[in-house]
C-alpha cells in the first residue's frame, strides 16, 4: 500500500524498488525528439490518411511547443489535429490554428452557469472561440461528451444542436460516459466520484443521436 500523504513526488521510490514495480510516467522532451518519433510512422500516415493529434490535458496551454510541433509535422506532410476544450485566449488559438489541419472541439454544456458548476469556468470564451474557428474555415468536429445527470438533458442536447447548426462543422461526435477510468483512480488512491453512475444503454445513445440528426447534423458515436 502507498501512503500518498507522505509522497513528495521526488521519484526516489522508483530507484529503491528492486522489482521495478514503480515507474515515473512521462518525461520532458523537445519538439525535435517528438517529431523524430512521429516520423517513424510516416508511411502509415500516408497509407491511412492519419496523422498527429495533440490532446489533453489541454494542448493549447503549451502554445509555443504546440506550434513548433505542428509546423514541423506539416513540413513533412503529416496531418495535424488539435483536440481542445476551447478555453484559451483567441489570440493564442489563432496563432496555433495556422498549423492545424483539423480541430476536435469539446462542447460540455450550453448553459453558462451549469458549465461553471461542472468545470469551474463559464462557457462564454469557449462558445466564442467555436464561432471564430468556424468562421475561419478551418475544418472542425464538435465533440459532445455526455455524462448522466450532468449534461444529457433534452434541453441541453437541443441547445447544442441549435448552436452547431449556425456554424460550419464536419460532424458531431457523441462521446458517451463509461467507467473505463475507474481503475486508474483506484490505482492512484483517488476517490472516483462517478463510481455509481451507470453507462448509457444503446437505445439511450441512439436517442441522443436521433435528436441531433433531426437538426440535419452529421452525427457519429465515438
Amino acid at each position: 500500500e502507498i501512503d500518498r500523504g507522505l509522497c513528495r513526488a521526488c521519484g526516489r521510490c522508483v530507484d529503491a524498488c528492486l522489482s521495478e514495480a514503480r515507474v515515473i510516467s512521462g518525461k520532458t522532451m523537445t519538439v525535435d525528439e517528438v517529431v523524430e518519433i512521429v516520423r517513424k510512422d510516416e508511411l502509415f500516415y500516408r497509407n491511412s490518411g492519419g496523422g498527429v493529434t495533440a490532446s489533453g490535458g489541454e494542448p493549447t496551454y503549451q502554445p509555443g511547443f504546440l506550434k513548433q510541433l505542428f509546423s514541423q509535422c506539416q513540413s513533412y506532410g503529416i496531418h495535424t489535429t488539435l483536440d481542445t476544450c476551447g478555453y484559451v485566449k483567441w489570440e493564442v488559438m489563432a496563432e496555433i490554428l495556422d498549423y492545424v489541419d483539423l480541430v476536435y472541439y469539446d462542447l460540455k454544456h450550453m448553459d453558462g452557469e451549469r458549465h461553471k458548476e461542472l468545470t469551474g469556468v463559464d462557457n462564454e470564451l469557449i462558445l466564442d472561440n467555436a464561432r471564430r474557428i468556424s468562421q475561419s474555415g478551418k475544418p472542425m468536429v464538435i465533440r459532445l461528451p455526455l455524462i448522466p445527470g450532468c449534461n444529457d438533458s433534452e434541453e441541453n442536447i437541443k441547445a447544442v444542436a441549435e448552436f452547431v447548426t449556425k456554424m460550419k462543422v464536419e460532424r458531431v461526435d457523441i462521446i458517451p460516459f463509461h467507467q473505463l477510468g475507474s481503475k486508474k483512480y483506484e490505482r492512484l488512491g483517488l476517490t472516483y466520484k462517478l463510481a455509481q453512475v451507470k453507462p448509457y444503454q444503446e437505445d439511450e445513445i441512439q436517442a441522443f443521436k436521433d435528436t441531433l440528426q433531426s437538426y440535419g447534423l452529421e452525427v457519429s458515436i465515438a
